[in-house]
C-alpha cells in the first residue's frame, strides 16, 4: 500500500516503526472514550499495531499512521477495515487523532484522502463508517461530510468496561462521492480545493 499524501497530513502504511510516535500522542484516555477497546500503555499500543498488521496480512484491513505533513510528527491512526473486495466495499474506521488535532484540517483531509483512494484506485462502490450511538460529536461529523445514516445495529459490541454498545452505520456510495468530494474540498479551503482540482486535470 502506498502513502496517501495531502497538504496537511500524509497517511503512511502502519508499521512498528510508528510505535514510539503513536505512544507519544495516543495514550490519552480521552482518545479511547468511544472506542470499544483501550490503549493505555506502550505494550498495549504495540499489541494494537500488531493486531492491525495481522488483519492486513489476512487481507481484511489496510492500516495507516497519520503524520503531520509539515513536521513529520505522528498524530494518529486510521485504516480501511472489513474489506470486501468481491463486492467492492470497505469501511473507514479505527480512526483516532491526538487530542489537540481533533476537529481540525488533519481530520477532514484524512477522510478526504481515504475516500478519494477508495473510490479511485480501489474502485469501491460503497464506503462505510460507523460510530457509537452515544457519540453525538462523531455522528454529527460523519453527517457533516455528506454520509447517509442507514441504521442502528443494536447490542452490536461489548465494550472494554462491559457496556453493550449500539453502533450507528453510515455510508457513501460511488454515485454520491462527487458531491461529498466537493463538500470536503470546500471544508478544507480554497488552497486545497485548487490543488485537488489541478491534480484531476
Amino acid at each position: 500500500m502506498k502513502t496517501l499524501q495531502g497538504k496537511h497530513v500524509r497517511l503512511e502504511p502502519l508499521s512498528l516503526d510508528h510505535h514510539a510516535g503513536l505512544c507519544a500522542v495516543g495514550l490519552d484516555p480521552e482518545i479511547w472514550r468511544w472506542i470499544p477497546y483501550q490503549v493505555r500503555t506502550a505494550d498495549e499500543m504495540r499489541a494494537y499495531i500488531e493486531a492491525a498488521l495481522r488483519d492486513q496480512a489476512r487481507g481484511t484491513a489496510i492500516p495507516f499512521a497519520t503524520v503531520d505533513a509539515a513536521t513529520g510528527e505522528v498524530i494518529g491512526a486510521t485504516r480501511y477495515m472489513n474489506i470486501d473486495a468481491p463486492n467492492r466495499r470497505v469501511e473507514i474506521g479505527s480512526t483516532w487523532l491526538a487530542t489537540a488535532r481533533q476537529r481540525s484540517a488533519a481530520n477532514t483531509e484524512g477522510k478526504y484522502l481515504m475516500l478519494s483512494h477508495a473510490f479511485g484506485e480501489l474502485n469501491c462502490i460503497r464506503v462505510e463508517l460507523k460510530t457509537d450511538a452515544l457519540n453525538a460529536k462523531s455522528r454529527a461529523a460523519i453527517l457533516r461530510i455528506g454520509a447517509k445514516q442507514e441504521g442502528i445495529f443494536r447490542s452490536h459490541v461489548i465494550c472494554h468496561d462491559g457496556r453493550i454498545r449500539d453502533s450507528v452505520y453510515f455510508s457513501i456510495t460511488r454515485e454520491e462521492w462527487p458531491e461529498v468530494r466537493a463538500r470536503l474540498e470546500e471544508m478544507m479551503g480554497p488552497a486545497t480545493k485548487k490543488a485537488t482540482a489541478d491534480e484531476r486535470r
